[in-house]
């Protein structure tokens, strides 16, 4: 599927807002137009909230009117995870069990993104109960990658991205465990961030794994990423996981740029990738060349890897011993490898993540980013994921982003060219912890420099 036309930026539509130049009845009537044509080919969507978003956006029309501007977001279609909670709208995980399944509450995200006036257009697919990167296994059907509708586009926020990258959204809210906002953003050929562990509360948002889930926005460019993130950081002192760290002006900070000391990190990141994808992060990193004082090679400790899978265990374990037939096949094996990590081996690997996120921190004292490729290889077609084994060592492509999760550090992708069959490149960029004001001006940086090119 060749992508139509060009999509102005939240950046962009905001100030039309702003002068009412256009309205944002104007742009969700695009944006629902928009899904209608392409989600029966992409099946980004599960649930579009029509008329609830015709309904904001005539709120937020009537209030601009007035001279009631409440910011960059105000009027702006957003769409959301179909993990996130919305009151009164269905939040279904893509799973039968909970195909049915309408929250009385609002996560805390949407209600920080309601109060600052944006748009709710719809719950997006995704892979079911966010267990998997190719968003393959949904109960909904496979989310298509927009360049080429026969591939994944990743996951498990999968519709998320591409809903972003076709224009059915101006941006999207994800979560990302072990890649699952950076996969996607890098396989549909947009931004995706996953902030500092703790930084935006995951509060009303279904979990995987409560070590190591992350929620972040997916965005065109990394100007709406800041615009983005500052609406949804923030302190919420309930939800245990969150941390009470000053929010800075992340738009304010896109310009305020130094040459910064920058550590390639070769092993595992940068083995057996793909030809092409290896020749895009060449020619990045010689364009990050110019932004630099210092690159070096750098090695990060190792991280624990049976967190994961007992925490989603223990969080399925009633409803998947009375109702198996309600999980799909591929999920359904993948909790039953699950359940045979031993209590012994969790525990030690919870008290190995505890220390590794306080080491990770003595790497910053000689860098201030590290750079890998955000993916080592191009997106599989959606037959080969239909087909693949639940291991999850066979999921190649989240083997560059998982790490980052048990390091809890803020982690970028951004894009960096494209295959020679025309399908994106992310390339990953991370900071040390809370630093996502600078870690957005080095993205920023660095887009404005690959645009140029």
């Amino acid at each position: 599927m060749t992508l139509k036309g060009q999509n102005i930026s939240i950046a962009e539509a905001s100030e039309l807002v702003r002068r009412k130049a256009i309205s944002p009845v104007e742009l969700t009537t695009t944006c629902l137009n928009r899904i209608e044509e392409l989600n029966p080919a992409i099946n980004a969507f599960i649930t579009v909230m029509h008329d609830s978003a015709l309904a904001e956006a005539r709120a937020a029309q009537g209030e601009i009117n007035a001279g009631n501007w409440r910011g960059p977001l105000h009027g702006i279609p957003i769409g959301l995870k179909d993990l996130i909670d919305t009151a009164g709208v269905k939040t279904t995980c893509a799973s039968a069990l909970f195909a049915d399944r309408v929250p009385t509450a609002d996560a805390y995200i949407v209600q920080r993104l309601k109060n600052a006036g944006a748009v709710l257009i719809g719950k997006q697919n995704m892979q079911e109960f966010a267990y998997g990167g190719t968003s393959t296994s949904s109960y909904f059907g496979p989310v298509h990658n927009p360049w080429n509708t026969d591939r994944i586009a990743g996951g498990s926020s999968g519709g998320s991205a591409a809903a972003v990258a076709t224009g059915m959204c101006f941006a999207a809210i994800g979560t990302d465990t072990g890649g699952s906002v950076r996969e996607p953003a890098a396989f549909c050929g947009i931004v995706g961030l996953k902030p500092t562990y703790g930084r935006v509360s995951v509060r009303g948002v279904f979990p995987l794994s409560a070590s190591l889930d992350h929620v972040g926005p997916l965005c065109r460019d990394v100007r709406d990423t800041a615009l983005m993130l500052q609406a949804i950081a923030g302190y919420d002192k309930l939800d245990t996981t969150c941390v009470d760290w000053p929010v800075e002006s992340y738009t304010d900070a896109l310009t305020k740029t130094t040459k910064s000391r920058i550590g390639i990190v070769r092993r595992p990141y940068f083995d057996d990738l793909d030809h092409e994808i290896a020749i895009a992060i060449d020619n990045a990193l010689k364009q990050i060349s110019n932004l630099a004082s210092d690159m070096l090679e750098i090695e990060l400790p190792p991280t624990p890897t049976a967190v994961q899978a007992p925490e989603v265990y223990a969080l399925h374990a009633k409803a998947f011993t009375a109702t198996p037939e309600l999980y799909a096949p591929w999920i359904r094996e993948r909790l039953k490898q699950a359940a045979a990590v031993d209590t012994v081996s969790y525990i030690e690997a919870r008290q190995h993540l505890d220390r590794v996120r306080r080491e990770i921190d003595d790497v910053f004292a000689k860098v201030d980013f590290l750079i890998t490729p955000t993916t080592p290889v191009p997106p599989i077609t959606i037959k080969e994921a239909l087909e693949m084994s639940p291991d999850p060592a066979g999921e190649l492509w989240l083997r560059n982003t998982r790490p980052f999760n048990a390091y809890g550090l803020p982690t970028i992708s951004i894009p960096c060219g494209f295959t020679q069959a025309g399908l994106p490149i992310g390339l990953q960029i991370s900071a040390a912890s809370f630093n996502e004001a600078k870690l957005l001006a080095f993205a920023f940086a660095f887009e404005q420099t690959y645009s140029r090119e």
